[in-house]
């Protein structure tokens, strides 16, 4: 059982039970719930679009990720830019997808 959702302009594959780094997301409580949800797949080898689905994950924690490094340069006209960049993320761990009136959860 997976699900592909959609947040912070990215796709990701998740099952219940996953850890993935998404991108910063505020929320009050431990939990979020994504429901911009492209695609089921409820049994092997079926994919589908659902008319209701939403998946919650609860947060881990929060962080930066490795810093990346953005140079410039104009040869010959002695010019160079370096530039550091680390993007903030959030941890969470998919507990349940529901889709269509079905749940599925991580198994204990």
């Amino acid at each position: 059982m997976y699900a592909v959702i959609r947040t912070g302009g990215k796709q990701y594959r998740v099952a219940p039970g996953d850890v993935l780094k998404i991108e910063s997301v505020g929320s009050e409580n431990q939990t979020v719930e994504f429901s911009d949800v492209l695609a089921v797949s409820g049994e092997p080898g079926t994919v589908a679009k659902p008319a209701k689905a939403k998946v919650t994950a609860e947060v881990l924690g929060e962080g930066r990720g490795d810093k990346v490094l953005v140079f410039h340069l104009k040869r010959k006209k002695q010019y160079k830019k370096m530039q550091g960049h680390r993007q903030n993320f959030t941890e969470v761990r998919i507990q349940a997808i529901e889709a269509d009136g079905k749940t599925y959860t991580a198994a204990k």
